[in-house]
């Protein structure tokens, strides 16, 4: 029998053997955790996604690619672009989004860093009190804002972004404000920990080296910035892609994305799980691939 390699753990002679075993009971739990309630019903999703519709809404579980070529405009009537034109509208709205949350974020991420400790931590309370409240909640109160006899919309006519007949609600404004409201908290919080990080001697070199204010802010801001930018990204594109609240209350039941998409298919009139599935591996590919593309992007420090 070979002899077992006894080590030093916290102060206590064990082995490796006993090592691992403990290690399995401290992992355990959590691994029992992602296999239940992630890994199982993502397996389901993508088995259900090569099923078929039956009658009446019920599932056939005969193998079928149809829910792909479905997802690509292939039907008995032909081809059509309706699902492309929506997985697309999906991903220009989830980067928009994105990119309106960062131009807002950054400054008042700044702002609330320029102030004292307990300021700071009062001024993001304040930020993360809207999301609080729920969700329906805050988006019928942009509803009633933007209605048409309220000031938003006044201001809009008397500007000429609109007519005389139009409001702001429904439509992709409407959208938008709801899309940007409901993910800026996301956006600031990654942001206020880096400005909190930065180390402002590397911004004083840069001037001492006679840097310019757009190179300093490049090399000497941005790049110490990097990785939470990189997680406010993350936190914002990936949740602004399965939404479907936001756009179905504010876009007035007209404007539809891929969460809407998919909320049809599972509770709605349509009653299609295994399309519903398909587009489901559609988000989860999607945001594997963009958490892969900020990871390299945002280097080790995003991790």
């Amino acid at each position: 029998m070979a002899q077992q390699v006894t080590e030093v753990f916290e102060g206590k002679l064990t082995t490796r053997s006993r090592m691992r075993k403990f290690g399995l009971l401290l992992t355990g739990p959590g691994m029992l955790w992602l296999l239940v309630f992630l890994l199982l019903p993502t397996v389901f999703l993508v088995v259900m996604a090569f099923a078929q519709r039956g009658s009446y809404g019920t599932i056939d579980w005969t193998f079928s690619l149809g829910n792909f070529k479905k997802l690509l405009g292939f039907s008995s009537f032909g081809w059509g672009a309706d699902n492309l034109i929506i997985v697309w509208r999906s991903f220009k709205i989830a980067i928009i989004t994105t990119i309106l949350c960062l131009v807002v974020g950054l400054p008042m991420a700044f702002w609330i860093g320029a102030h004292s400790k307990r300021t700071s931590t009062l001024l993001l309370a304040l930020v993360m009190v809207p999301s609080c409240t729920n969700l329906v909640i805050r988006t019928y109160a942009w509803m009633i804002l933007l209605g048409a006899q309220m000031p938003p919309t006044w201001f809009a006519r008397l500007l000429g972004f609109i007519g005389e007949a139009e409001s702001l609600y429904p439509g992709t404004f409407a959208v938008y404000v709801g899309m940007v409201s409901c993910m800026l908290p996301f956006a600031v919080l990654p942001l206020y920990t880096s400005v909190e990080r930065l180390d402002w001697g590397i911004v004083e070199a840069s001037r001492d080296l006679y840097a310019g204010p757009i190179r300093t802010f490049y090399h000497g801001i941005l790049s110490q910035m990097m990785p939470g930018i990189v997680a406010s990204v993350v936190l914002t594109l990936v949740p602004t892609l399965g939404m479907y609240v936001v756009s179905d209350l504010l876009g007035g039941a007209k404007f539809i994305l891929i969460g809407n998409l998919i909320q049809q298919q599972f509770f709605g009139t349509a009653l299609d799980w295994p399309f519903g599935a398909m587009l489901g591996i559609v988000l989860i590919i999607s945001s594997v691939l963009s958490l892969v593309a900020f990871q390299k992007v945002g280097g080790k420090n995003f991790v």
